[in-house]
């Protein structure tokens, strides 16, 4: 749990000094963009290894 907290902390410290703020905007969506593409390519190859990698 606290390796979470840490990287919550370096997150939002990232962003305390940068301006301006619709750059920032842009940054925090696209982080949470990433972290969704990555979501859906572990959830990809975990179905593909469960299922026996039938293409």
């Amino acid at each position: 749990m606290g390796t979470l907290l840490h990287f919550k902390d370096l997150y939002l410290e990232a962003f305390d000094d940068c301006k301006p703020s619709y750059v920032v905007f842009f940054l925090k969506g696209y982080s949470i963009f990433c972290a969704v593409m990555l979501f859906m390519a572990f959830y990809a190859f975990l179905y593909r290894a469960f299922t026996g990698f039938e293409f």
